[in-house]
């Protein structure tokens, strides 16, 4: 058995004819940088939230910095993230010089432990960043109920879940601001790096652009510091294609994890708990699993590909370390996390082949 962890190679197959044109289209014009597919994109992207207004930037770690950036955080102030996550999450909050206030996850689907988040809320904490982790939203109406009024930010980190929804409102419109990235492999991935923020306000959105843009309002004239953040045009046009498959594709690897779930139910292997208002992005499909390592180096001599997302929480890392956190279920998923392919290259009868492999592997 061989099977593909992520299959970008078949899925451009599919799309090869659409995206060498519209390749080809810029660089017949040569419009590189902020040409009229990145505007068009913005347009096509706010329109599929929901109609926020969208600024696209050149990767989602920029998309956090510049979104905390818009919000006002800056050195001595308070961010509160999940201790299990990528390091873009804290490292945005870190790069501005701002305190990084930990709180745990759950484990039913890996999001902000909401009950942590106001027991950690102080006169400091200026943003909370909630992560989409694995393509699954929060529950954002309780994360903004818990905050009783307080001012602090809610940016949503939708790395993972562009396409998801919770109650029929799509990720990257649940909170204030919200941030994704269109890194190869996400659900909504260009061939190379990209991000985008997104908001309703449309101050905010004005700030949001001038940051990204070196903080210019107009030619050669800066208000304040930004950087330099711009989607080129090239990943723009790739995007504008694969927007349109965007919504297929979700639901093929959703009807994957059915049958994951399926073939796990029952067993000693963990698998994500959606409420019934919450489609997920699937953008991977992660269980828990008892001897992680073991099973997975088996799993690898059988031919099926896995990853660890993540093999470390945060607070644990050199670069962002916190010693005095107390996240048990954040160091239990890092030591217990697997996830397995859920390419839409593959058929049920190969999703099958795999969990069975899990489950004989990983039995006692």
């Amino acid at each position: 058995m061989k099977f593909p962890f992520t299959d970008l190679a078949s899925q451009y197959q599919s799309l090869k004819v659409e995206i060498d044109q519209a390749i080809l289209g810029v660089l017949a014009h040569g419009q590189y940088i902020l040409g009229p597919e990145v505007e068009e994109l913005e347009r096509r992207l706010s329109d599929y939230v929901g109609g926020r207004h969208c600024i696209t930037c050149a990767n989602g770690t920029d998309a956090l910095t510049i979104a905390l950036m818009a919000a006002g955080v800056g050195a001595g102030d308070e961010v509160i993230v999940p201790s299990f996550s990528y390091i873009a999450t804290a490292e945005a909050a870190a790069l501005l010089g701002a305190k990084i206030v930990y709180v745990d996850i759950n484990l039913d689907d890996y999001s902000i432990d909401v009950g942590q988040v106001r027991e950690k809320l102080s006169k400091k904490t200026k943003a909370i960043i909630p992560v989409s982790l694995y393509g699954v939203p929060g529950d954002f109406n309780a994360l903004e109920q818990g905050l009783d009024g307080h001012p602090a930010v809610i940016i949503e980190d939708a790395a993972q879940s562009f396409g998801a929804s919770r109650d029929g409102v799509k990720s990257c419109a649940l909170s204030k601001i919200s941030c994704t990235s269109f890194f190869p492999s996400k659900p909504l991935g260009c061939y190379g790096d990209g991000g985008a923020v997104f908001t309703d306000d449309a101050e905010l959105a004005s700030r949001i652009r001038m940051i990204a843009r070196h903080g210019q309002v107009r030619r050669y004239q800066h208000e304040v510091v930004g950087v330099n953040s711009r989607l080129d045009t090239i990943q723009a046009a790739v995007l504008l294609n694969k927007l349109k498959v965007l919504d297929r594709e979700r639901e093929e690897r959703e009807c994957l994890a059915a049958i994951y779930h399926s073939c796990f139910e029952g067993s000693e292997v963990h698998t994500v708990r959606l409420s019934g208002t919450v489609k997920s992005a699937w953008a991977q499909y992660t269980v828990r699993i008892n001897r992680r390592d073991f099973v997975a180096n088996a799993l690898k001599e059988a031919g099926i590909p896995t990853a660890v997302h993540y093999p470390m929480p945060l607070h644990l890392q050199k670069a962002v370390f916190d010693g005095g956190v107390d996240a048990p279920n954040s160091e239990l998923a890092s030591s217990q996390v697997l996830s397995l392919p859920i390419s839409a290259s593959l058929s049920a009868e190969d999703v099958c082949l795999i969990a069975q492999q899990v489950l004989d592997i990983s039995k006692p």
